[in-house]
């Protein structure tokens, strides 16, 4: 068995800085190709996975300032404020990363995750069944969603 698939397989860090050795000496037919496509197409999935959660995280806190508008606190405020501003960062160095935004399938997985969290942490069960807000809107630091 080749070493670096060994490593790989055992410990993904240390198969990684060997890999990182071999490319930085031109060792090139000794490197680990398709395990190092792999990660490569993995760091894409890593991005759009925290863009996922930080657009859960924000949408749930959007939902329960509309709905429990009684209990805003400004740890919500806080909050959404955060998740916006990491949000516009993340698209402005990766703006590849807005093409999600227009996969259907990959909102709706956003939409239902915000929106359990939202009713675990309130237990309201009073959410619409669709996104009530474009992604604008959801990013637009000026936008509150009112009872």
């Amino acid at each position: 068995m080749n070493t670096a698939l060994a490593n790989y397989n055992g410990d993904v860090i240390a198969w990684a800085n060997e890999q990182a050795q071999l490319l930085r000496a031109g060792q090139f037919s000794q490197l680990d190709i398709e395990h190092i496509a792999d990660e490569i197409e993995d760091v894409g999935r890593s991005e759009q996975r925290e863009l996922a959660s930080r657009m859960t995280v924000l949408i749930a806190h959007l939902l329960k300032w509309k709905y429990q508008h009684e209990r805003k606190s400004s740890s919500w405020r806080q909050t959404i404020k955060i998740q916006r501003i990491d949000t516009s960062y993340a698209l402005k160095k990766m703006p590849s990363l807005k093409v999600n935004f227009n996969d259907a399938e990959w909102m709706e997985v956003v939409w239902e995750k915000a929106k359990a969290q939202a009713m675990s942490e309130t237990n309201l069960d009073i959410f619409p069944e669709n996104l009530p807000w474009s992604v604008e809107q959801i990013l637009n630091p000026d936008f509150w969603p009112e009872a």
